[in-house]
């Protein structure tokens, strides 16, 4: 059986999620969409068990957390508003910063905000996701830091991204598909073809400036491809459609989170946007995607969110 439809407006979502135990039904539904079965005994019957967001086994009593493996996972918040913020997050198209969603679901505290945030976020990255392929462009830009009581913007205080974009053709020429985003240290051949090997699939056209960097990427299996104004291309039509995407970048980290984004947690950041835009056509099956991504990767802890580190996938 397939999946429960998502909530195609916020009239829907209201009405769906008005209560606890309709967030728990719908988890249970997406959890077991043909039927719960008991991992112990396979017994096909069980109840819920709300006040631990789980269900019990009729036939042997072993009680399964709903939540187990997600972003919500031994959470105290209200599934409600768990899936308010998946909602707001998938949805919006401008994102949402933490104080924004404090805001929208009346929380007291802006930290808990954050902290559902960034967990929602490391949800977003599939463990298994496939490689980019056909016609791919990468190159490397420079993400300003926050830094205080200073109007000077030198690259030293700013962070590496690298990417990579697939060209999709079309009737009336190219666009850019799925995007592809990593913050590195610096820009070290090292580094940037372990980019390439990780993202992009071998035997893929790679397009890239003349950077002397690239140059080893046939060797390592690629067509390689170089755009570069030295070559007499207008400046505009130089990897255009991932400077589209780096500008849209910016734009949504200075407007939406006001350019505050420290070089510890741009990770996220960059994972949350590649989210989005590879799903701005279908930004309301988002939010199920990443109820179902959660289950793909183990909750983030107080001290990781803080630290920045990312949560390494579950075995299975």
């Amino acid at each position: 059986m397939p999946r429960p439809s998502y909530p195609r407006n916020i009239v829907e979502f209201t009405r769906e999620f008005a209560t606890e135990e309709q967030c728990l039904e719908y988890l249970v539904r997406c959890r077991w969409p043909d039927g719960f079965r008991c991992r112990r005994c396979a017994g096909e019957r069980s109840w819920p068990r709300r006040d631990r967001k789980a269900m019990e086994c009729a036939g042997c009593g072993l009680i399964t957390s709903v939540t187990a493996g997600t972003a919500m996972h031994r959470s105290r918040l209200p599934l409600k508003s768990w899936l308010w913020a998946a909602y707001l997050v998938a949805t919006d198209e401008r994102g949402v910063s933490a104080l924004a969603l404090q805001k929208q679901l009346g929380l007291t505290r802006y930290e808990t905000a954050y902290q559902m945030l960034q967990k929602l976020r490391s949800a977003m990255v599939a463990p298994q996701r496939t490689q980019l392929g056909g016609v791919v462009e990468i190159d490397e830009t420079l993400i300003g830091a926050p830094f205080r009581g200073r109007k000077d913007r030198r690259a030293a205080d700013k962070a590496v991204v690298v990417g990579a974009v697939e060209v999709l053709p079309t009737r009336k020429g190219t666009q850019p598909g799925r995007v592809r985003l990593r913050h590195v240290a610096t820009s070290s051949k090292p580094r940037l073809l372990a980019f390439v090997t990780d993202s992009v699939e071998k035997g893929a056209l790679v397009i890239t400036d003349g950077h002397e960097t690239y140059a080893a990427l046939e060797a390592l299996g690629y067509e390689h491809g170089i755009e570069s104004t030295t070559l007499g291309e207008p400046r505009e039509k130089v990897l255009e459609h991932l400077h589209l995407v780096f500008s849209n970048l910016k734009t949504w980290l200075d407007g939406t989170h006001h350019g505050r984004v420290s070089k510890k947690h741009l990770q996220m950041y960059l994972d949350e946007f590649a989210f989005r835009f590879n799903r701005r056509r279908t930004s309301q099956a988002a939010f199920q995607t990443i109820l179902g991504l959660a289950a793909q990767a183990p909750p983030r802890t107080y001290k990781q969110v803080y630290e920045g580190e990312r949560a390494r996938p579950l075995p299975f």
